[in-house]
Parts: structure tokens; C-alpha cells; sequence
């Protein structure tokens, strides 16, 4: 099947919006629902903590609040393929079919996401904002999708960024270097604000495209209409010319301000340390709508679903990237270990000695978050930690193998930089292509994998031991 039509073609069982998925987590036994009225800073995040590997999490009114809060949307990688309707094998090859053959979004006249509307804002008081992390500096949207519109060409970006209350309508908002900065100085430079929305509660794949390494006027809505199959339905913001997802649970209408900085931070990043505190850029919120009942949505900072969410669509674009100018690079895997943001493991079916710190190079290129790379063989699973750090074991030597390039730009959430900058490492953990075949031969035991325990084991394992150590005396 051509790419181009995997990305068109959503199986019919793929849940169409964050409720279905919700309810198809919960037929499977995968939603644990909260007591009542968890409070909202600190316990609604350390009960999630606790159940972010295992299970889904409801809060049913929270601190009080009408608007149930979910939390741990994705506890496993298999999780974000099922989102979308395919086999976790499936997954990046999925994505990459996406971001080659965008579906643009559809825009109508009216949406579920404007049943409500709220002309006077009171962030606190009208949503159920949580605090996470225990020096989180207050309570922070972690789980919405920040939409803007490139003032010149109204062509719009869709991304994720931490989100601190500051006041009944104002947002403190951490910009990185991407495309949402980039957009928001184009508008500072003309003395005007740059008209923004926040949208909260959609399904996996708006979140997922969000996190899509593309290039400047790439909108990533078109991404999550072909994770879907079909255009993502968009209305047009009450208080802006911003367009967000019809079926959104709830939006927050803004402007992010031109010469304004307040104080923003600390944060529990993903990491696993604080973000500090610093002036910030500030969003002053001219409006809130959202669904007749809506479901609010969080991430708490630094936890696996933070993680995970970050690091499918960084690894599909990071691919793709890699296979433009290496089609033998096979797979790649952002570790959970490295944040799976910083440590990047390629499988490659290799061709050449020296290929590897080729691949290592542009591996560093494709994203400045990237600080180590470690290219393995075919053979080893790079979904396994220990069959990578098996592999440095076994296939590499430091004066031979290592490849350090010094004073890059990584990331400023790294606290061993200065500012940013940043040393890269690269591993060729790689088998030398004239190496004799036996000195690199993995061991195997004949027939294991045709083993079927349920035929060669006993039913009662107590039974057969206390029988088979009588036969013994």
C-alpha cells in the first residue's frame, strides 16, 4: 500500500474523538475513576503518578469543580497506535504517511466546542486547572493545544506549551525557539498582538501532530486529519481569527501580548527537573467556550504521558528525516532513559564502515534536543534498553567509536548547559562490515522460539514438584 493512502485510510475502529477514546479505554478495563473531589493541587497529579503505567485516570469533581478531569491518556506505547487504529509496528510508518499527505482541516459554521460561552474569564473558578509538580510555581494547562496564525499568511501552527495561571485572565507561557515564537515576533515587531487559542479535551491525534517536527506554515491540523482519515472540523474563534477543532472540549480565546514579560516557573519538565523561573511572554485571555459538559484534559509534567506524547511524533519525523538521505536507517527510538526527548537509538541495515557517524551527524541536525545517538545492527531490538546498552557493550570502543562534536545548541531544559549550548555524542555500536561472521555471531538456542510452554509444562506446578522430589529421595 502507497503511504499516501495508508494516511487517507483510518480503520473504521479507530475512536473519532477524546470521548470514544475514553470509552474504548473504558470497555477494555482501562480507566480506573477517581472518589469525588480529589483536590486539584498535588493529589489529582499523585494519584495519576501512581497509575501512569498502568491505567487512565477520571477525576469526577474535582476541588469541586463541575468538569470531570482526565489525566493519563496514553500509559503505553501500544496505546498511541490503537488511538489511531493500527498496530504499534504500524505506528511510525502511520505517522510519516500523515506528514507526507496532509488532509486539511474543514471549516463549518458552528461546533459543540462553542455550547458554552464565557465573556467574563475566571480561569480558576470556570476550569479545573490542577498543580503537578510539588515546586510548580501554581496551577498549569499542560495538556492544550496552543493554535496561532502566522500574522502574514494566516497560515496557522499547532504546539504544546506550558501554560501558568497568573491571574483570573492571564497566562504566563514559556515560547522555545519554534515555530509559535517565531510567529509571535513577527507580530511583536509590528507593535500587535499575536491572536492565539488554547484548546483542551481532543482526540490523540491533534495532540500527536502538535509534536510534529515540520518546517514553518506546515499546519499540523492536516496531520491529524490523516492520522484520522478524514479533515479535522474547525470553527472560527468568537474573540479571533484563530480556527479550532469543532469537537474540541474547550477553548481559551487570546492574545499574546507585544512587550510584556512577567514572571513564569518554575515547572516540572520532562527532564525530570524544574524549568526556573524567568520573564516570560504573557497571553491575556478575552474569552472561554467550551462543550455542554466537557471533559478537561492534563498532563502531568515530566510523567510518561508527557514523555510519550513527545517522543512517537518526534521519532516518525526524525526518521523520515534520516531515510532522505539514508534509506537503510530502519528504525529509530527516542528512549524513555534519555527523556525521550535527548537520546536517540538508529537501527540501520549497514552498508559501509563509517556510514554510522554519517548517520550520527544528521541525527544532531534534525533536532536540537538531540545530545546522544547511538546506531546499533538489525539484529538488536531498540525498543529493549538492554539490547542497546548490550549492543555499546559488545560492538563498540571508545577511541574508535565515539564521536563528540562540542558547543551545539541543545536544549535550554537541559540543566547541564550553559544557556543551550550543548556537547553531542555519537556511538557506532555498530559490527565492522570485514569482521569475521562467527566473532559477532549472537548466540542462539535451537528451537526456542517454537517452544509452546502450555504443552511441555505441568498444569499444577505443586503437584509435579512435590511428585518429582519424592521420585527423587
Amino acid at each position: 500500500m502507497r503511504t499516501e493512502n495508508l494516511a487517507r485510510t483510518a480503520p473504521a475502529e479507530a475512536p473519532k474523538d477524546l470521548r470514544a477514546w475514553l470509552a474504548y479505554l473504558a470497555e477494555r478495563g482501562k480507566v480506573a475513576v477517581a472518589c469525588e473531589g480529589v483536590a486539584l493541587a498535588d493529589e489529582l497529579a499523585a494519584i495519576s503518578k501512581r497509575l501512569e503505567r498502568e491505567r487512565a485516570v477520571l477525576f469526577p469533581k474535582p476541588g469541586g469543580h463541575d468538569i470531570p478531569v482526565v489525566a493519563n491518556l496514553f500509559v503505553a506505547r501500544d496505546w498511541v497506535a490503537e488511538s489511531i487504529g493500527v498496530d504499534e509496528e504500524q505506528l511510525l510508518t502511520r505517522f510519516l504517511a500523515a506528514a507526507r499527505a496532509p488532509l486539511a482541516s474543514r471549516e463549518v459554521a458552528a461546533g459543540p466546542v462553542h455550547e458554552v460561552i464565557h465573556n467574563e474569564v475566571d480561569l480558576l473558578r470556570q476550569l479545573p486547572i490542577p498543580k503537578h509538580n510539588e515546586r510548580d510555581s501554581g496551577p498549569y494547562i499542560t495538556a492544550g493545544l496552543l493554535i496561532a496564525r502566522n500574522p502574514r499568511t494566516g497560515v496557522q501552527n499547532v504546539s504544546i506549551h506550558r501554560c501558568q495561571i497568573s491571574g483570573p485572565n492571564r497566562i504566563g507561557v514559556l515560547l522555545l525557539p519554534r515555530h509559535t515564537l517565531s510567529y509571535f515576533r513577527m507580530a511583536e515587531e509590528a507593535s500587535e498582538a499575536l491572536e492565539i487559542a488554547i484548546v483542551i479535551g481532543v482526540h490523540p491525534a491533534l495532540i500527536l501532530a502538535s509534536q510534529a517536527i515540520a518546517a514553518l506554515d506546515e499546519d499540523e491540523m492536516g496531520i491529524a486529519g490523516a492520522l484520522l482519515g478524514h479533515p479535522i472540523d474547525v470553527v472560527k474563534c468568537k474573540t479571533n481569527s484563530v480556527r479550532v477543532p469543532a469537537h474540541a472540549e474547550i477553548v481559551i480565546e487570546g492574545r499574546i501580548l507585544p512587550g510584556v514579560r512577567e514572571p513564569e516557573g518554575p515547572f516540572g519538565e520532562f527532564p525530570q527537573y524544574y524549568g526556573p523561573r524567568a520573564n516570560r511572554e504573557v497571553i491575556e485571555v478575552d474569552m472561554v467556550t467550551h462543550r455542554d459538559q466537557p471533559i478537561y484534559h492534563t498532563i502531568v509534567g515530566g510523567g510518561y504521558e508527557h514523555l510519550i506524547l513527545g517522543g512517537v511524533p518526534r521519532e516518525a519525523t526524525l526518521l523520515q528525516h534520516l531515510r532522505r538521505s539514508f534509506p537503510n536507517v530502519l528504525d529509530v527510538r527516542l528512549t524513555r532513559g534519555g527523556t525521550c526527548r535527548y537520546h536517540l537509538a538508529v537501527k540501520i541495515q549497514k552498508i559501509a564502515d563509517g556510514e554510522p557517524k554519517n548517520i550520527i551527524m544528521s541525527a544532531f541536525g534534525a533536532h536540537y534536543d538531540i545530545k546522544q545517538v547511538i546506531v546499533v545492527d538489525k539484529d538488536v531490538n531498540i525498543g529493549d534498553s538492554d539490547e542497546i546498552e548490550w549492543a555499546v557493550a559488545t560492538r563498540f570502543q571508545a577511541d574508535r567509536d565515539l564521536f563528540v562534536v562540542s558547543g551545539a545548541l541543545g536544549s535550554k531544559l537541559d540543566p547541564t548547559t550553559n544557556n543551550g549550548i550543548s556537547a553531542k555524542m555519537g556511538f557506532d555500536a555498530t559490527v565492522p562490515m570485514e569482521a569475521p561472521e562467527l566473532d559477532f555471531k549472537r548466540i542462539h538456542v535451537k528451537g526456542e522460539e517454537d517452544v509452546d510452554l502450555s504443552a511441555v509444562l505441568q498444569k499444577d506446578p505443586n503437584a509435579a514438584f512435590s511428585r518429582a522430589l519424592a521420585r527423587a529421595r
